[in-house]
């Protein structure tokens, strides 16, 4: 079925696609770390998604962060069950491309891994990411405990000012619980890995703006 784009809006449910109640099949562990993909995960680690344009490149920058436990590319904040790639690209589902990062709040914590995220990409753009454009896009925090909640919210607010000092404008960052997360197709699980797409390429990377929480982190 051919999946026409639709302008970067939100669907409402009574026009989302039905989607389908098998989920897709993905490898059991992370192509980079070894890690279990959907677990199980160790006592205490703790689950964090973000979704900041394409997945891709949006994995690769948690999967090298100490204390990371596992990563995986999904789809979350939309109406569609089980969603395909092509059907979230097609506007008619509400999903974002998001990363769910599991982790070890021992060894780095939730604002770390904000600092990671507000860094990386353009959270002022709307439904849309440099030249990716479309509602699978925009900038997403969504949050698995009431203090992720309170803390990506100070977060953002602390970030604001220098975003806005840096004329980018305001914040469009939507950020909220977690509903339904869904697993990305396997190809597009862990896609920039050496052993899967040494080359490949996607528009993540520092954005020339610091953020003043959490600890600036580089790969072990």
């Amino acid at each position: 079925m051919f999946l026409r784009r639709m302008k970067a809006e939100l669907p409402t449910s009574d026009r989302a696609l039905p989607g389908r109640l098998i989920a897709m099949p993905i490898a059991d562990r992370h192509e980079v770390l070894g890690s279990p993909l959907k677990g199980p995960f160790p006592e205490g680690s703790q689950v964090a998604v973000f979704g900041m344009g394409c997945f891709w490149g949006a994995e690769r920058l948690f999967w090298t962060l100490p204390g990371v436990i596992t990563t995986s590319a999904g789809y979350a904040g939309g109406i569609t069950p089980n969603p395909t790639y092509e059907e979230v690209c097609s506007g008619m589902t509400g999903h974002a491309e998001v990363v769910q990062v599991v982790y070890d709040p021992a060894r780095i914590s939730y604002e770390d891994l904000l600092k990671v995220f507000w860094e990386n990409h353009d959270p002022t753009q709307g439904m849309r990411q440099g030249n990716d454009v479309g509602t699978q896009y925009r900038s997403t925090i969504y949050v698995t405990t009431d203090d992720q909640l309170t803390t990506a919210q100070a977060s953002r607010d602390a970030f604001a000012p220098i975003v806005a000092r840096a004329g980018k404008g305001e914040i469009t960052t939507e950020i909220d619980r977690l509903g339904e997360y869904y697993f990305a197709e396997d190809l597009h699980q862990q896609y920039l890995a050496p052993t899967k797409n040494p080359n490949g390429y996607c528009n993540h990377g520092p954005n020339g703006l610091s953020c003043p929480v959490g600890v600036a982190r580089t790969s072990s």
